[in-house]
């Protein structure tokens, strides 16, 4: 027993570390693919999410039964934790929606300004002195997105361009609470229970709100039934491989995650057949890269 818990403690390698994680990025990536697949063949946003969150709060329940992790969420937090799940809730919606209308690829880039969001919330909030040298690397993002933005109006889902960027945009913001409210009011709980809590809160208010409000519509075909099912698998293979890697990797490695947009580009083009120029492509690797670039400076 000592021996196999050494090695379930043992570091990994920076090189296999950043290997793993680029896996792990691209599940999370193959998730967003297979929500606009079951998209495309009658699956509702709200059934998306609620399947989702609902299989992965009843597959991190057992995990943390398995582990013997008290499920016991302190008085003083409930509130905190109950506010988190509704912004996580909004934050899925509002991606899923994103996901919808425009190339997944393009709704990820823009939700990934969240980073940039909660640095200058805890700026603003007093959380942490502003750092003027932070200011390059968001700059450079933002033209990046900008390039990446750069859709020809005459091309397939140029139209939905401004309301898929508005729900991305809106996930962004709702995340950036998360990460704050991690960060600070909700720190003390343990990981797995703290996202076991928000994700069950998402999947019960899901389903209560959506249920009478007709919202929720099931895939029409087998290849939606196939994206539904996909789209929570590979992000519940996601969250668990990260739970296990990120422990024993180098805090410097965990910026391999930001690949998620780039694997997102390439899968969408190979499955989806979304094209991008040149143009776009060198927008998304300027803006991963200075996302990347922003969460090395603050460590």
């Amino acid at each position: 027993m000592l021996t196999l818990r050494t090695r379930m403690d043992a570091k990994i390698a920076p090189g296999l570390g950043i290997v793993i994680l680029i896996g792990v990025a691209s599940c999370f990536a193959s998730n967003h693919l297979c929500a606009r697949v079951a998209f495309d063949h009658g699956t509702s946003v709200a059934t998306a999410v609620s399947v989702r969150a609902t299989f992965t709060a009843l597959l991190l329940l057992v995990v943390m039964r398995v582990q013997r992790i008290p499920i016991a969420i302190p008085r003083e937090l409930r509130g905190r934790t109950l506010l988190a799940g509704v912004l996580i809730l909004t934050q899925s919606y509002c991606l899923y929606s994103a996901i919808a209308l425009i190339p997944p690829a393009l709704a990820l880039l823009v939700f990934q300004t969240s980073p940039m969001l909660y640095v200058l919330l805890t700026w603003a909030l007093g959380r942490e002195a502003p750092r003027w040298s932070a200011l390059a690397p968001m700059a450079v993002a933002l033209v990046g997105l900008a390039l990446a933005l750069n859709v020809q109006p005459g091309s397939s889902g140029a139209a939905n361009i401004p309301a898929g960027v508005a729900w991305a945009f809106a996930s962004g913001c709702s995340m950036t609470v998360v990460y704050y409210l991690n960060a600070n009011a909700l720190k003390s709980m343990d990981g797995r229970l703290r996202t076991f809590a928000m994700t069950a809160v998402t999947a019960v208010m899901v389903i209560a709100l959506s249920a009478p409000a007709g919202l929720q519509s099931l895939p029409k075909d087998g290849t939606g039934w196939l994206g539904l099912m996909l789209l929570a698998g590979f992000y519940c293979v996601a969250m668990m491989s990260l739970f296990y890697v990120l422990p024993r990797v180098a805090s410097t490695t965990t910026g391999a995650l930001n690949f998620e947009p780039i694997a997102l580009l390439v899968l969408g083009w190979l499955v989806l057949g979304l094209g991008v120029t040149a143009l776009q492509t060198l927008g998304a690797f300027l803006t991963v890269g200075s996302i990347a670039w922003l969460g090395l400076m603050k460590r």
